[in-house]
């Protein structure tokens, strides 16, 4: 075996997570000599000519594997998906005031951790923002596990729609397992929708048209960590446009409007092709390898067989023990990427991670904040790996029930 070359991992880490093992090897020869430059492709500016080809060549791979209509432009920005929730904010809250002559209000869907993370940077950067619904008031135990009915909170979408800045919610919560889907509810019409598709960006098909902003840090499911994609309506672009030329220090008397840094403000990474500043073009072409490798075999509808074939089998694995396993989703919105799970029994944790791990199953531990499992099956693991975890899920709870 040479040194490219390595046992295909079982590693259901929730990010940085595994990746295709063929983009990563041809990742590691261009980061030596990328197309016979005799240089890496972290080393060429990222002004080149050859750059300049790089990113547009990843833009056109996602427009394809993604179908974006001609309304919505690509860029990229560094950091990950903390940075977006505050870059976000401002940009929308821009947007709104150039549009409607007023500030708006940001609404915010909690599901999870990373839903109630955004709302909190929001406050903090004091944009107007309320909550539409914390799903923990809705569940028998406090605690994320259920996405509500649209018919309990939909009222209050249509109550605030007129001073709906935009609506946010985070698509899967890799932490509690809850993935919406699979479509947008029918109430978000008539808003902004913006949506935090790091955990299943490529993994099913969505109608992109519905969507104000599409956020997706790379590191889960397309990628290494510090880059993320964004996809806007053009017609979001020129609102913020226009509040930067007509509308900026208008409103600064008597009502906050924070400033957004010039290296997040959208419209200027999009007129500079994603590279204001030095963009980390080893990360990009990394990602641009997956959108490859995606094409390669058949594109997101294959990708999508594959993935539910991939959760149902591990979660009917999991039901089938209900006396042993305990599953804190409820199942109309059980992530398809991120399964969590405990074992009902004391003392027995330990002894599950360490028997994983004899079997090269790794990454299965939980989030620090809840605890028990997470098996993080992203596009990058195989139904191998998968059926592998699922055979030692059944041994396991045979032998210790």
């Amino acid at each position: 075996m040479s040194q490219l070359d390595r046992e295909e991992p079982s590693h259901f880490g929730a990010g940085p997570a595994q990746m295709p093992t063929n983009v990563l090897k041809q990742a590691a020869l261009d980061l030596l000599n990328y197309q016979n430059m005799g240089l890496g492709i972290g080393e060429i500016s990222h002004r080149s000519k050859e750059a300049v080809a790089l990113i547009n060549e990843t833009k056109e791979n996602l427009i394809k594997l993604l179908e974006i209509p001609g309304t919505h432009d690509v860029f990229f920005l560094q950091g990950g998906g903390t940075t977006g929730f505050s870059s976000i904010a401002t940009n929308l809250n821009q947007a709104y005031i150039a549009r409607h002559g007023k500030v708006g209000k940001a609404g915010y869907l909690v599901t999870g951790s990373w839903s109630q993370k955004a709302y909190e940077e929001a406050k903090r950067l004091r944009i107007q923002s309320e909550v539409i619904f914390d799903a923990r008031n809705f569940s028998q135990d406090g605690k994320f596990g259920i996405i509500p009915n649209e018919k309990e909170w939909s009222n209050k979408i249509e109550s605030l729609k007129d001073d709906l800045s935009y609506v946010y919610l985070c698509e899967n919560e890799t932490v509690h397992g809850i993935e919406w889907g699979p479509e947008l509810p029918k109430c978000l019409s008539d808003v902004e929708v913006v949506a935090d598709l790091s955990s299943d960006i490529l993994s099913r098909k969505i109608d992109v048209s519905r969507y104000g902003v599409i956020m997706a840090g790379a590191q889960k499911n397309i990628g290494l960590a510090g880059l993320t994609l964004y996809i806007i309506k053009k017609s979001l672009l020129s609102d913020i446009e226009k509040f930067n030329k007509e509308f900026a220090g208008k409103f600064e008397d008597n009502v906050h409007v924070p400033v957004t840094p010039i290296a997040f403000e959208f419209p200027t990474a999009v007129k500079n092709n994603s590279s204001y500043n030095t963009i980390p073009i080893f990360t990009l072409h990394v990602m641009n390898l997956v959108f490859r490798n995606l094409i390669a075999k058949g594109g997101i509808e294959q990708q999508q067989i594959e993935n539910e074939e991939k959760a149902e089998l591990l979660y009917r694995t999991l039901d089938s023990f209900p006396e042993f396993y305990n599953i804190p989703v409820d199942k109309s919105c059980r992530s398809k990427m991120n399964v969590v799970f405990t074992i009902k029994k004391d003392g027995l944790d330990d002894l599950f991670i360490e028997g994983a791990k004899k079997l090269k199953l790794t990454g299965l531990k939980g989030h620090r904040s809840v605890g028990g499992f997470r098996a993080s099956i992203y596009n990058a693991l195989s139904l191998e790996a998968v059926t592998k975890l699922a055979d030692f899920v059944e041994d396991f709870a045979k032998k210790n029930m």
